[in-house]
């Protein structure tokens, strides 16, 4: 792995070894057992779309492997004032030994990657969320103890974080149901992106308009907010649309008796799921919330660690 930009680019054997790599990380941590892996290193984190669980996981995560992260807001760099992608990858690339983009442009990801000479991994972007799905599968993960075979359902948008799940499941061999309304559909790069990887593992990838379909005999039912960063203005008209696909207990009676559920955060509860649900027992999202330290952690050990 050169970056960790798409979960499509990686192989189902790195998908592997992230989750392996997560899961000892994650048992070091609570065991007090030190980790230092990425001592001396450095990890720029450029944010031009704030965050609470991205900034504080990476930022937590680098110290924890023994490096320096340096967080970057939009006014703290030339880049939002005007500098080109070329000339920050250029000059960044001679400081630090990877950055951290969470930004709006997938493009601006890309492009880091071609001009930089360092790894690049994307935060986030309005196509793709990968480090999320990698907390979320090893979620599953942690309570199911496997994930081939097993179905993840996603209930909503269809949004950065529908897309890298649709990646995430097809190299784990996990079946997945999308359910959206019309209009707001996964892309069809992405589905079929998703389609050609699960041809090698054998998983389903199922696109649908019918919340009931996407949900039977689910194992992990997965909601996100109707109203992403940028989209405020859109609110009354999301929530009119969306409201048939809210997860709430008729629609989890649908899915498997144990099955978890699971949201990215941050959650609006009344809308996209109601209260009994992601603050019931079958709610995992704390789990979730907490495994993005972990999972990032093993991505950065796995780029930056290698690098001389």
């Amino acid at each position: 792995m050169k970056h960790f930009i798409s979960i499509h680019d990686i192989t189902v054997d790195q998908f592997e070894k992230l989750m392996i790599l997560t899961e000892k990380l994650k048992k070091e941590q609570k065991m007090g057992v030190p980790h230092p892996v990425l001592a001396g290193k450095s990890l720029g984190m450029i944010f031009t779309k704030s965050s609470t669980r991205t900034r504080v996981s990476f930022e937590v995560g680098m110290v924890q492997l023994g490096g320096y992260p340096m967080f970057l807001s939009s006014t703290d760099i030339q880049l939002g004032r005007g500098e080109t992608i070329y000339d920050t990858a250029k000059v960044l690339s001679r400081y630090l030994d990877g950055i951290m983009i969470r930004t709006f442009s997938h493009q601006d990801v890309l492009d880091l990657a071609k001009f930089g000479s360092i790894p690049i991994i994307n935060g986030l972007t309005d196509d793709e969320h990968p480090c999320q799905a990698m907390a979320d599968l090893f979620t599953i993960y942690e309570h199911k103890k496997t994930l081939k075979g097993l179905k993840l359902a996603y209930v909503g948008d269809g949004n950065n974080v529908a897309h890298s799940l649709l990646h995430a499941c097809a190299k784990a061999g996990m079946d997945i149901a999308v359910a959206s309304p019309e209009g707001f559909t996964c892309n069809e790069r992405i589905v079929q992106e998703a389609k050609e990887d699960a041809k090698l593992t054998g998983s389903t990838i199922t696109i649908t308009s019918d919340p009931l379909e996407a949900v039977k005999n689910a194992d992990a039912v997965y909601a996100d907010t109707w109203v992403s960063m940028g989209q405020e203005t859109e609110k009354a008209a999301r929530i009119k649309i969306f409201m048939p696909y809210q997860v709430n207990a008729p629609l989890m009676q649908h899915a498997k008796p144990d099955a978890i559920f699971l949201h990215c955060l941050p959650a609006y509860r009344g809308y996209e799921v109601t209260e009994d649900i992601i603050d019931g027992p079958q709610s995992a999202i704390f789990d979730e919330a907490e495994n993005r330290l972990h999972a990032q952690k093993a991505v950065m050990a796995t780029l930056l660690e290698v690098r001389s």
